[in-house]
């Protein structure tokens, strides 16, 4: 990345900042500056938001009317016609939210009408007219209401025996609707009614009448608010004829705006009749923006350039760029985080290890087929994880040749290496080596990490430096000539011993106390440090594990076939392996994801960087 700093006339803001975003590459950022301090664009930005937000809502209300393409244009509106823009916007939404809050009262209306007709359908069964059953009701307890269909001939036992009568009306699923009717004397109605699931059963005012007249009245008042919905819909389509070309033409003149809105938050200052933007370029575009410039103000601008400072170094953005293939594994990063500007992208590394791993612990031929037949089925939202299924799914078909299994069975083809269940102490060990060698290759990343910040005495001396480095390495050969039966080696003991020490040493400058307590914290943490290296390395035993977990899943699935006959020894065959790559197969995507994760990122991945997000006409603009 290269820091830019471009000086333009005042008079000419809108247009600088509209070539800015056509070139593509021109990150803005903020930089304290004594000569520039005004906020030149603070009060364009203030109108364009404005704008923008009333643009979108008027939008938003004229739903079924498409925007067509924005055309070329060459000049962004300056300040005074954007704040015409804005003032046109808001009549337009002025008389917009007046029809909005008419057909917000419609919907309100026509549920309440759907309501009533819900309501009246269940009525209509009664045969009734409602208002002498309500008169009646005065002189009488009469409820309507419903309840569980289970519960109707215990309830109507006992009203009976209170001097209640019981009618059911109307059936709904498992609920039915009833009348309940007696004299004014069961003082215990209503807990009775509550014990039998009893609901209410609400009669509006407007059906408190014979049915006939309910219905007409019904009728009418859906032809009423048809009648509405109509003009409101000519209404709109009205002004959309009116005002359609010109929403259009603010529409493009908004987005030409959006480049000087954008930058004048943090990126634009000015003094005087000067204006300055300051950003970040990706150092090969430099000489391409210095063209682009060129070609449109002649010599009207001044640029400078100069490499990122140590000081800006986690302010400075880094450029993400990838092939389509290696985006879904850039997902998978970017849940974790964004690398730094100059930290290594751990991205590719991902993209090798985790199916290898994945592949390695689910490793099958019939099994990865079937990853595969899936990959290729994935539609629609799906799609950006065909790649990762892909590579899953092809190197469970590679190990599942190493192993010689396929959907769980060893006698089909002939393993190029050996069944898992074949010697699991060697597959064991080969997952401890696994181990040994990515938390090297994480230590040797995490060496680059810091030579590149400069932080050379963290580098050589730190637990996750070069004496890390130094030290795991010698312990391990320690260790496994130990376990080897030939002996740890002094060699190996002396160089972990002066690894380790020198750990110590880094520890014990880094503490401001007392002598006691900075030998403790050496000493505690040096031993942790050591302690975490090989723990993490242990972890990788979850590779062998899983691949003879995979092994025992498929002897269970076939030994239980074996014991059906006919269609059922197939059935279970097809159940038990699709089981096996569906709850299997997403168990080992997530170890495999775990180990990727936990034992590699975490020991030289910060994660807390700046993604490059250049000026653009496109909606979003930068990230700060």
């Amino acid at each position: 990345m290269t820091r830019v700093f471009l000086l333009f006339l005042a008079s000419e803001a809108q247009d600088a900042a509209l070539s800015l975003a056509r070139h593509g590459a021109f990150g803005p950022a903020e930089e304290a500056d004594a000569a520039m301090t005004e906020m030149t664009g603070a009060a364009y930005r203030e109108v364009w938001l404005e704008a923008e937000a009333r643009l979108n809502k008027i939008m938003a209300y004229c739903d079924g009317h498409a925007m067509a393409p924005l055309p070329e244009a060459t000049f962004a509106p300056n300040l005074r016609e954007l704040q015409g823009v804005n003032a046109r916007l808001r009549e337009l939404w002025q008389d917009c939210s007046g029809c909005h809050e008419l057909e917000q009262r419609l919907q309100a209306e026509r549920k309440r009408l759907d309501d009533l007709s819900e309501t009246f359908a269940r009525l209509q069964a009664l045969d009734l007219d409602l208002s002498r059953l309500m008169r009646l009701a005065s002189r009488m307890d009469i409820r309507l209401g419903q309840l569980p269909a289970i519960n109707v001939q215990r309830l109507r036992a006992a009203l009976a025996l209170a001097g209640y009568l019981l009618r059911p009306f109307e059936a709904a699923g498992d609920q039915v609707f009833v009348v309940v009717a007696g004299l004014r004397a069961g003082a215990g109605l209503g807990s009775l009614l509550a014990q039998a699931g009893w609901r209410e059963l609400i009669i509006p005012a407007e059906l408190q009448t014979r049915p006939e007249t309910a219905s007409r009245y019904l009728q009418s008042e859906r032809q009423r608010l048809d009648a509405l919905a109509t003009s409101q819909c000519e209404l709109k389509n009205e002004n959309w004829r009116r005002h359609g070309a010109w929403l259009a033409q603010a529409r493009l003149l908004l987005a030409l705006a959006r480049p000087l809105a954008e930058a004048a938050e943090y990126s634009l200052r000015g003094h005087g009749q000067l204006v300055r933007f300051s950003g970040w370029v990706p150092r090969r575009d430099v000489g391409r923006l210095t063209a682009t410039l060129d070609a449109r103000f002649q010599g009207r601008y001044l640029i400078t350039t100069r490499p990122p400072a140590a000081a800006e170094a986690g302010r400075v953005p880094s450029l993400l760029r990838y092939p389509r293939w290696l985006k879904p594994h850039a997902a998978l990063v970017r849940h974790f985080g964004v690398p730094r500007y100059g930290e290594f992208d751990p991205t590719l590394l991902l993209a090798v290890a985790y199916p290898l791993l994945f592949g390695a612990m689910f490793g099958d031929v019939g099994h990865g087929a079937a990853l595969l037949l899936i990959a290729l089925g994935l539609s629609r939202g799906l799609t950006w994880l065909r790649p990762l299924v892909l590579a899953a799914g092809a190197t469970s078909v590679l190990f599942g040749m190493f192993y010689g299994s396929v959907f769980g069975s060893e006698a089909v083809i002939t393993p190029l290496w050996q069944s898992p269940m074949h010697d699991p102490a060697r597959l064991l060990s080969l997952a401890v080596w696994l181990g040994v060698g990515f938390i090297s290759l994480t230590l040797l990343i995490n060496l680059y990490n810091r030579l590149s910040l400069g932080r050379w005495e963290a580098a050589l001396l730190a637990g996750d430096g070069l004496a890390g480095l130094v030290f795991f390495l010698a312990a391990t050969r320690a260790l496994y000539g130990l376990f080897a039966g030939a002996g740890p080696g002094l060699e190996n003991v002396l160089t972990a011993a002066f690894a380790l020490s020198l750990i110590t040493a880094a520890k014990w400058t880094e503490v401001r106390a007392g002598l006691g307590e900075r030998l403790l914290v050496g000493v505690v943490e040096s031993l942790e440090t050591a302690v975490s290296l090989f723990a993490n390395t242990l972890s990788f035993l979850r590779v062998a594990a899983f691949s003879l977990n995979h092994v025992a899943l498929a002897l269970a699935v076939f030994t239980l076939a074996d014991r059906l006959g006919g269609s059922g020894h197939w059935l279970a065959l097809a159940l038990g392996n699709a089981v096996i790559v569906g709850l299997e197969g997403g168990i080992v995507a997530i170890q495999a994801l775990r180990l990727m994760y936990y034992e590699g990122f975490s020991r030289f991945f910060g994660g807390d960087g700046i993604e490059f997000s250049p000026l653009t006409l496109a909606p979003g603009g930068p990230k700060t």
